[in-house]
């Protein structure tokens, strides 16, 4: 099956590198976990996580660049905004060919500028 990402498919190096940043770090993980079980409003996503909101945002930021959560702000019965965090669909399989694949289209240049 194909590696998609929302309505992304992961088709170039870029893509995945945009991907695995943003599963390089717990907490961001620890934020999909959670957003797996479903929808967060970003204060109590906070306290879940155990971190403070602009660290949070830090995060959530990354997670969005790679489509992997979306956002969406909403009025409370109060009329005070409010913005929920949730996981998007996606199917990652990470294989040996994929990655030799992929690295194929990686230029390392020395210190000497030149490439390899």
């Amino acid at each position: 099956m194909e590696n998609f990402v929302g309505d992304l498919s992961l088709k170039k190096y870029e893509d995945y590198v945009n991907v695995f940043d943003a599963l390089s770090h717990p907490a961001r993980i620890k934020i999909i976990g959670i957003l797996a079980e479903g929808r967060q409003y970003v204060s109590e996503l906070a306290r879940l996580v155990n971190i403070s909101r602009p660290l949070l945002y830090m995060h959530l930021k990354k997670l969005e660049a790679a489509r992997l959560v979306t956002s969406t702000m909403e009025l409370s019965d109060s009329g005070k905004a409010m913005k929920f965090y949730a996981l998007e669909d996606f199917d990652l399989r990470i294989t040996r060919e994929m990655l030799r694949q992929l690295s194929e289209h990686i230029i390392i240049e020395n210190p000497d500028g030149k490439e390899r």
